[in-house]
């Protein structure tokens, strides 16, 4: 990777379904794998560009390592935080780390999710359910290995915009 750190924090929100939870009321081990998406998801929305614009420059970016590590359930009914960030990139690879954790009331009143960017030394508010990482590959609709750099240049120039704006 060529530029390497901890980027600051963007959030998207979401409450725990009934759908997402087993019998116990505790969120199958799985589902973190899709907030995890839903963080990267709504992190590039944030930065003004989507997925599917992404999917229209003929450009994908699939998953090539994971990492989780569970510290504490979430349950059915309760709110939850993503916390997303770029940990590394270059023009041909991606890395995101994810803390999801659990709001309370206290918490909730001073989190506006979307509106604010947490910088990557700052306190997150919530209690820590799981910490995870991911790791990524540009590549083509042949799934092709791409240089987003040379074939996205005005997606590129966001991701450094964002990583940059986390080392001031």
């Amino acid at each position: 990777m060529r530029k390497e750190s901890n980027g600051n924090w963007y959030t998207a929100r979401l409450r725990v379904r009934y759908q997402e939870s087993d019998q116990m009321g505790v969120v199958y081990h799985a589902n973190y794998l899709n907030w995890f998406e839903i963080g990267r998801t709504e992190m590039i929305r944030q930065m003004g560009y989507t997925y599917r614009k992404m999917e229209e420059q003929a450009l994908l970016l699939p998953v090539t390592g994971l990492d989780v590590k569970y510290h504490k359930p979430a349950r059915y009914d309760d709110e939850i935080i993503i916390f997303t960030r770029i940990t590394a990139f270059s023009g041909l690879r991606l890395n995101y780390e994810y803390d999801i954790r659990r709001m309370s009331e206290e918490d909730d009143a001073s989190l506006a999710v979307g509106e604010r960017v947490w910088a990557h030394d700052e306190s997150l508010p919530g209690e820590r359910l799981v910490t995870g990482s991911t790791q990524h590959v540009w590549v083509n609709t042949d799934w092709k290995p791409v240089r987003l750099d040379k074939v996205a240049s005005e997606l590129y120039s966001a991701l450094e915009k964002v990583w940059f704006s986390g080392k001031e």
